[in-house]
């Protein structure tokens, strides 16, 4: 039962994040008469998101959310190898539950139309169809951006929950350091740092969305890995393999 309250609470909290997190930029960043929340507001959704989510059901789960996260805990040694691929398999159900939910909202909206970037979708590159990058930036901007942003989100995580942290605040610090993440790199990608949500939205807009999906599976987890590492060389903990897990 242990396990199976803590895959819905990966699933519920990862539908969270991109319902909150995308349905903020899809709904509510250019909302007209000049009251929409734009690249700020958006920011903070995302990481509001994590910190509610995270209080909410990391005593069932852990609060990962995201299986770049899932993968660089367990790379830390933090996590079990076990439960690796049943988090990552129910965080892009979440995920793609969400975008569902977002798909069925914002196809009420007069004269809506399935077509273009609808979803918040990540991407990179110049495109003319509200695809790629939100301001032209090429694949090589977006790999370096995914890949050290998720390194960071990572070592940041860690460093917080590791236990000579402060108890209590890791879901305000993870918050925190998410929402400066998109503060900085949604014009480069619309954000990603996690596989889930980048899947979501593709999966309904379709396109180069589809196809771009790689970099934000391949970029994240290499980010996350590599956070990992960083963290165990500072913390002066073994590297996956010398220890048993914690």
């Amino acid at each position: 039962m242990g396990d199976a309250r803590a895959l819905g609470a990966e699933a519920l909290g990862t539908f969270w994040l991109v319902l909150g997190g995308c349905g903020s930029a899809v709904l509510a960043a250019q909302f007209g008469d000049g009251l929409g929340i734009g690249l700020l507001g958006v920011s903070l959704a995302f990481g509001l998101t994590v910190v509610t989510g995270a209080y909410a059901l990391g005593h069932l789960s852990g609060g990962h959310f995201n299986p770049a996260v899932t993968i660089g805990l367990w790379a830390a040694n933090r996590f079990e190898s076990r439960k690796v691929a049943p988090y990552v398999v129910v965080q892009v159900l979440g995920a793609v539950a969400a975008a569902a939910v977002l798909w069925l909202i914002v196809s009420g909206r007069p004269g809506f139309e399935a077509e273009g970037n609808f979803l918040a979708a990540n991407g990179f590159g110049v495109r003319g169809d509200g695809f790629g990058s939100p301001g032209g930036f090429s694949l090589l901007a977006g790999l370096v951006v995914e890949v050290v942003f998720t390194a960071v989100f990572l070592w940041v995580i860690l460093g917080v929950t590791d236990r000579r942290a402060p108890a209590g605040f890791a879901p305000l610090g993870i918050g925190l350091c998410l929402a400066l993440i998109h503060l900085v790199t949604i014009p480069v990608t619309n954000t990603s740092v996690n596989p889930a949500r980048s899947t979501g939205p593709a999966i309904f807009t379709g396109g180069p969305a589809l196809t771009q999906l790689w970099l934000f599976w391949l970029a994240p987890i290499a980010g996350a890995v590599l956070g990992a590492v960083v963290h165990r060389a500072l913390s002066g903990r073994e590297l996956p393999g010398e220890a048993e897990i914690s």
